[in-house]
């Protein structure tokens, strides 16, 4: 009898440990928003200091060459939640605040990586920063998400005291999203904390309460986004830092960075680690002068398309699949995340658009030696700004102006070496004019083109007696 009982725990032990082996991984995405190359541990920096962030990269892989698609926020999360240069389907502007406009946003015909992902058995949630969309069939619920905890439009006010709008039928300009109460699964809450705390404390229950199952959590942070708010206790720890604003942007950093420590100590706690896919970059460089962050030896700040505007900190975990402490410095590209996510969770035959993003994994194990992308590409219309690199070099035209940098011996852009590259040069520009071809022009206005817009839309804003559903 003993050894029946024996045999049929072994059976049941064996089971679990099979079935933990098939588990879909969970998957966390964490965006920082608009934080400089040079401002975390893994960069260097003695200034700021990242210990959480700097967990991931100990635990798991640093790109050193981790690319966005875009230089600002919204095309760039377009572009990373779908898996797609945001130029196909022309997002390749910031949005306006427009409530009531259904086409200011992420067009209905792109499939969203939470779409994938409901083919299969995963809980989601956006955490945080939106930026896709203000009209009702554009908000996280209706493009994939399960559960949404943040606000919809670009930025934010971090003190709650600062909130006094209740929801966006109260908004009449652009910067009264940023003064709206924080919107949680359908309703307007009146929260307590400085806001980062409050999206970390969120995504924190929201792990909590789903360990049991896989789920994908997209945690969006403003911080280190103006307007520069920091608590007392934040700027406390950052004294050593000399000028006031960076001292503020530093403190912004470190609330950002205990709530990524609050989330890996979470994961542990519930013994979810190992299986835990954890990504974390942000959405463009730095806008050093405005934010005063600090790109390093980038050249350039968000919005340019020289390094400082694309290139970002990027760092990912997964224990179970990915080596601890190395470095993978072949060039990759945030559309990445969603092939990667979608092959760890075994969902690409439920992927409808053709994407551009590739499957890291093989890349990250040693199973394929060769490169993820053989050309990147960027382009923004408005500026006349044309960008492809290689493995090693980058063409950059900006209106008249060419370029052709190498950077794995000129990272920071100094030299121009296009008139000692004509073979370079032409192959680049013309591998530009084909990809070229598929891309379209914008297909709304953008943020600086406000009064323009309310000439063509002046109903723009709601009436104050409709409430928004």
């Amino acid at each position: 009898m003993k050894k029946i009982i024996s045999l049929i725990f072994i059976s049941i032990l064996l089971a679990s440990c099979l079935d933990q082996e098939k588990m879909h991984p969970n998957i966390i995405v964490i965006i920082s928003d608009d934080q400089g190359y040079a401002d975390v541990g893994f960069h260097g920096s003695k200034e700021i200091i990242t210990p959480n962030i700097d967990r991931i990269a100990n635990n798991g892989v640093v790109f050193s060459e981790g690319y966005v698609s875009y230089a600002v926020c919204s095309p760039s999360r377009a572009g990373l939640i779908t898996g797609r240069y945001q130029n196909r389907f022309g997002y390749t502007r910031n949005i306006l605040l427009a409530p009531k406009d259904s086409l200011m946003g992420l067009p209905l015909t792109e499939q969203t990586l939470p779409d994938v992902l409901n083919n299969l058995d995963y809980k989601t949630k956006a955490i945080g920063k939106w930026h896709l969309g203000a009209h009702e069939s554009l908000v996280p619920e209706r493009r994939g998400f399960d559960e949404f905890f943040g606000f919809i439009i670009g930025g934010h006010r971090y003190f709650p005291e600062d909130l006094t709008l209740n929801d966006l039928t109260e908004a009449r300009s652009q910067m009264d999203g940023y003064i709206t109460r924080i919107y949680d699964n359908g309703k307007r809450i009146d929260t307590k904390k400085y806001l980062t705390e409050e999206l970390s404390d969120n995504a924190v229950k929201f792990i909590e309460e789903n360990s049991d199952n896989p789920f994908f959590l997209y945690l969006s942070y403003n911080a280190p986004h103006t307007p520069l708010q920091a608590t007392e206790k934040d700027l406390e720890r950052n004294m050593h830092i000399e000028i006031e604003k960076r001292r503020i942007y530093a403190a912004m950093v470190s609330s950002m960075d205990d709530g990524i420590g609050l989330i890996l100590d979470k994961l542990e706690e519930k013994k979810i680690s190992d299986n835990t896919i954890v990504i974390f970059f942000s959405d463009n460089g730095g806008v050093e002068w405005y934010n005063f962050s600090d790109n390093g030896v980038l050249r350039g700040i968000k919005g340019d398309f020289f390094e400082g505007g694309i290139r970002v900190p990027f760092v990912m975990q997964w224990p179970k699949k990915i080596k601890a402490g190395i470095t993978y410095d072949k060039p990759i590209i945030s559309l990445d995340v969603f092939a990667t996510v979608a092959s760890a969770a075994s969902a690409e035959k439920h992927i409808n658009n053709e994407i551009d993003g590739v499957d890291l994994l093989p890349y990250l194990t040693g199973n394929n030696s060769g490169l993820p992308h053989k050309y990147l590409y960027w382009q923004n219309r408005d500026k006349d700004i044309d960008v492809v690199r290689d493995e090693r070099y980058k063409y950059l035209r900006i209106k008249n102006d060419e370029y052709i940098f190498d950077l794995k011996n000129d990272i920071g852009e100094e030299t121009n070496i296009i008139n000692s590259s004509k073979p370079i040069y032409d192959r680049l520009k013309s591998q530009f004019k084909e990809w070229e071809k598929n891309m379209i022009d914008p297909v709304f206005l953008s943020l600086g083109m406000g009064k323009e817009y309310n000439k063509l839309n002046p109903d723009r804003w709601y009436n104050s007696n409709l409430k928004i559903k």
